[in-house]
């Protein structure tokens, strides 16, 4: 999932918050989707139809479409996915978060290095950019569901090779983690996980920059390293 978040000011108070976030569409052809919603306290999710959500007119109104060269299709019917409101939950327990939630439209990772590229300028404007997925998700390969689960080797090889390439700034050996990466196909038998990777480096100030990572370890034996970009 790719999340991002705007944050508006007024004096010096919080006052907005936006975010887009990454959900897989099948729709035959490469495009994005943009879910309008809104996140609620007690773990729910609601929709923006429902709760007269009032987005931010130079993100969805004008300059997202502009960024993205095809105008994005707008839902307001259907209800966040779970890749933004689960982080979400954990970061603004409130539930004070109006979200605009886009589909990522490709896996190939040089498309969407590009995409974040043309995101990108969003910054400027105080938006945060999340890239919200797992290091590994091979759940068809869990052999035991606890929360504290000795992570498989699959999963431990691919994490300790995806932080290596990060920290050598490898941009182009991540896009070819089908390949190099040790660990495949069980790491990861479907991408969507691991795509909005590509999203927020093509963001970043500096694709090649050494991140710093914020959470690591391993979920049910899954890795969850997360990391933060310049």
């Amino acid at each position: 999932q790719v999340l991002l978040r705007q944050v508006r000011h007024v004096g010096t108070d919080l006052t907005r918050r936006e975010m887009l976030g990454g959900l897989r569409e099948q729709l035959g052809q490469e495009r994005t989707v943009a879910l309008v919603g809104h996140l609620h306290a007690g773990h729910h999710v609601g929709r923006g139809a429902d709760h007269d959500v009032q987005l931010h007119p130079g993100v969805l109104g004008a300059e997202l479409p502009v960024l993205l060269v095809e105008p994005p299709v707008v839902e307001h019917r259907r209800g966040l996915d779970h890749g933004a409101y689960v982080p979400l939950m954990k970061l603004y327990p409130d539930a004070d978060v109006p979200v605009i939630q886009m589909s990522i439209p490709t896996f190939d990772p040089e498309k969407l290095f590009k995409l974040g590229q043309k995101l990108a300028p969003l910054r400027d404007e105080g938006v945060m950019i999340i890239g919200s997925g797992f290091m590994t998700h091979g759940l068809p390969f869990l052999k035991e569901f606890r929360i504290e689960a000795t992570p498989p080797g699959w999963s431990v090889e691919f994490d300790i090779w995806a932080k290596e390439a990060l920290d050598r700034g490898a941009v182009d050996e991540l896009m070819n983690y089908k390949s190099l990466a040790p660990g495949m196909p069980y790491a990861h038998p479907t991408v969507e996980h691991f795509a909005p990777i590509f999203i927020t480096l093509g963001a970043a100030t500096q694709a090649d920059a050494v991140p710093e990572t914020t959470i690591d370890g391993y979920w049910m034996g899954l890795s969850k390293r997360s990391f933060q970009v310049a």
